[in-house]
């Protein structure tokens, strides 16, 4: 780990009388897994939006690899190298896996998609695109169409979208949602194999995945950030313990 490739600066942003981000400060380090947790309500998925271009901020910045770009359109977000699972991809349930991921490396490349045709043939889309189902545990699918796979492989296949699109930051927002527990184990597994290869900021309301995976958690309560540290830290904090882990209806 060395120094941040994402830093936030007072980050504010408010829906009327509601105040979803309330002057968040925040550092993802680069090659780390950071987990953003928060009870629901906390504001987590209004931050992400704004951190993925989604959302415009009342005030505050937000600095990527040293580069200002609040307030830039989602695809410059993207430009700069910040991908957000459910954000970039689009399943397309008739195409096989692999299609899909082909598509996505299509989409990469700047290719028109009129030229979908013949890219289905092209060894220089479907090669990689194999290559990132493999990533992703799914290369004995690749054939498969993306309606005969199950919710927790679809997850699987999102990510690799995801990653042909070579983020340096992927943001994933509840990758473990509606998984049961041997397809939560299998992409804790996977994104265990991506630290060090990419940077992943995650929203994530399963603890055990949390913990199993992070490197540095935020806990984001009422649009604020109260604390930031190592797992073993956010554990032992009396205020997150207070506001959210010793909570039974996370």
């Amino acid at each position: 780990m060395t120094s941040p490739i994402l830093e936030v600066h007072n980050l504010c942003k408010s829906f009327g009388g509601v105040v979803a981000t309330d002057n968040v400060n925040l550092q993802v380090t680069e090659g780390e897994i950071h987990a953003l947790i928060g009870p629901n309500g906390a504001g987590k998925t209004t931050l992400i939006s704004q951190l993925s271009g989604l959302l415009t901020p009342d005030s505050g910045s937000i600095f990527f690899q040293g580069n200002d770009i609040t307030g830039l359109p989602p695809y410059r977000f993207s430009q700069a190298g910040l991908a957000r699972s459910f954000q970039i991809t689009s399943v397309f349930q008739e195409l096989s896996l692999q299609d899909n991921v082909a598509l996505a490396v299509q989409a990469h490349a700047g290719h028109a998609f009129r030229f979908w045709r013949n890219a289905r043939k092209d060894q220089a889309l479907q090669k990689p695109a194999l290559d990132y189902l493999s990533r992703v545990g799914l290369a004995d699918r690749a054939d498969w169409l993306a309606s005969e796979v199950s919710h927790g492989e679809r997850r699987q296949l999102e990510i690799a979208m995801a990653l042909a699109t070579d983020p340096v930051l992927l943001l994933l927002d509840e990758p473990m949602a509606g998984m049961g527990k041997d397809e939560s184990a299998e992409l804790i597994d996977i994104l265990n194999r991506l630290r060090g290869t990419k940077t992943l900021l995650l929203i994530e309301h399963d603890m055990d995945a949390v913990f199993a995976l992070a490197d540095r958690i935020s806990v984001l309560v009422y649009g604020k950030v109260i604390a930031s540290g190592t797992p073993a830290e956010i554990k032992s904090d009396t205020r997150v313990r207070n506001a959210y882990l010793g909570e039974d209806d996370n």
